[in-house]
């Protein structure tokens, strides 16, 4: 360990010893809020899920490139109107 480990250790471990046990532990009602919030992203993670699937994307060209496919298009229909 270094030096400033070594001199962390002994600031902090006297102030371990000054917690009482009884104080610090979250009991049953930390159980329960943490069992909700648990609760809370798992059905928030499989909703999303749902609507992820549900999505139907699809990217739109560029404002200043004209897509090949419909720049080809697009010259077949003026020879046949010509």
């Amino acid at each position: 360990m270094s030096a400033t480990s070594t001199l962390a250790m002994t600031h902090l471990v006297p102030l371990a010893k000054d917690l009482d046990e009884n104080k610090v532990t979250p009991g049953v009602l930390g159980f329960i809020v943490f069992a909700v919030i648990g609760a809370a992203v798992w059905l928030l993670m499989k909703s999303m899920n749902k609507h992820m699937k549900r999505v139907n994307f699809e990217e739109a060209p560029e404002p200043g490139k004209a897509p090949v496919a419909a720049s080809a298009e697009g010259t077949k229909s003026e020879e046949r109107t010509a």
